[in-house]
């Protein structure tokens, strides 16, 4: 049982890596001993996380825009430059909109589908020789997809590609690692609850008012985040692919 939840040693990339639930799990992976690639739109906001995680161990920072196929081909070129396999994908990045039904615009759905489910699927797959090259039964390279609660809920704002596109991650993942499994490639996803981020930022003006809305009377924190990949990128979860983990502090099992 030694060693169980171990990372030490894996490299990882982790999309959407500056802020939020990436840089929460990519500070977890460096706390852990993990060497980590983070990669986010804006690179003076990366360079600036890069430079604080760098104090817990090899952080590597690469700016990229995922919502096109160019910039994840290049991100996908510059890792396999710098790496001969990859141990662990974060597929992290990505978007919301709301707006009122009548005036919900294509923009809007196609900002939210291009970086929620097609950068999912187009880095996966230009990164899978890296992910081969790290794979082996005894112990599988890991893909883990942020999908969300809003995936399983009605989430009361008007974000219709936004939930759409986080119920299509959850059946990404499943086709995704049936697709991968003969090459022991374990893929799974997460549903996250509320946790604070910019995409939230607007929830929060009433925090304590929110709070009273989830069971467990808090928003999720970083070791919630960065302990449950942790999880499913360790020994521990080596059995498990196709599987989708909710940490919400119980809001899904009351909504309603």
């Amino acid at each position: 049982m030694q060693d169980l939840f171990s990372i030490a040693g894996k490299t990882a990339l982790v999309t959407g890596g500056s802020r939020g639930i990436g840089a929460m799990i990519a500070e977890g992976f460096l706390r852990a001993g993990a060497k980590v690639y983070i990669t986010s739109r804006k690179a003076e906001e990366l360079e600036t996380t890069r430079a604080r995680l760098a104090e817990l161990g090899e952080c590597i920072a690469i700016p990229s825009d995922l919502s096109q196929l160019d910039g994840i081909s290049k991100l996908a070129k510059e890792i396999s430059a710098r790496e001969t396999k990859l141990d662990i994908l974060i597929n992290n990045a990505g978007a919301t909109w709301g707006a009122p039904i009548d005036e919900f615009p294509e923009s809007g759905w196609d900002k939210v589908m291009d970086l929620n489910v097609k950068s999912v699927f187009f880095l996966t797959q230009k990164l899978l020789p890296l992910l081969r090259a790290s794979a082996s039964k005894d112990e599988p390279a890991r893909i883990v997809n942020l999908a969300s609660v809003y995936a399983l809920r009605y989430s009361q704002q008007p974000t219709f590609s936004y939930s759409a596109s986080k119920a299509a991650v959850v059946q990404l993942t499943q086709q995704l690692a049936a697709s991968l499994v003969k090459d022991h490639i374990n893929v799974n996803a997460i549903a996250p609850g509320l946790f604070p981020s910019n995409m939230t930022a607007y929830l929060m003006e009433d925090e304590e008012a929110l709070n009273k809305n989830i069971p467990m009377n808090r928003m999720g924190k970083l070791e919630d985040a960065a302990g449950t990949v942790i999880y499913l990128c360790s020994r521990a979860s080596s059995y498990m692919t196709g599987g989708l983990l909710v940490i919400d502090g119980g809001s899904v099992i009351s909504a309603g």
